[in-house]
């Protein structure tokens, strides 16, 4: 039971899914600090709100007349945003790194396959001398017909 679950959480994939889980939080981290703090009041500026999440918001009357409802679509193109920066993030800074190592990798183990010949199988004519060669050394009912000479 130990013995399954130590293989469980040793395997490559548990470990890297960890890894990729804990930098996608940091970096998340990040990017809401650029997009809230950068992004969302420049964009905002542009359309006289403080920041992007409260700018393009339509108001719409309730039916039972008390307060409006508010379609906030300045706050859904600020999460678009973000969305698109945490993607370029995670691409640049992770994936294409890592693909170009794994592509070096590969070029890398195909060289050396390359430059190391298999062993190719004997030919017919080497086994016909090696049965040759070991059947010199027998006597046969017929007599010695060895090219060896008699001393």
């Amino acid at each position: 039971m130990i013995k399954g679950f130590k293989e469980f959480i040793l395997r490559g994939n548990v470990i890297d899914l960890a890894v990729a889980v804990v930098i996608g939080a940091a970096f998340t981290a990040i990017v809401n600090s650029l997009v809230a703090g950068i992004f969302n009041p420049a964009i905002g500026a542009l359309f006289n709100a403080e920041s992007l999440s409260k700018a393009l918001v339509l108001t719409i009357p309730t039916t039972s007349g008390g307060e409006p409802a508010k379609l906030m679509f300045g706050s859904v193109i600020a999460a678009a945003i973000q969305f698109v920066i945490v993607a370029a993030v995670v691409y640049f800074a992770l994936v294409l790194p890592i693909n170009h190592l794994k592509k070096a990798a590969f070029l890398k183990q195909k060289q050396e396959e390359a430059a190391t010949p298999a062993e190719l199988p004997p030919t017919e004519t080497e086994l016909l001398t090696e049965i040759r060669d070991l059947l010199a050394g027998r006597p046969s009912a017929e007599g010695n017909h060895s090219q060896q000479t008699a001393r």
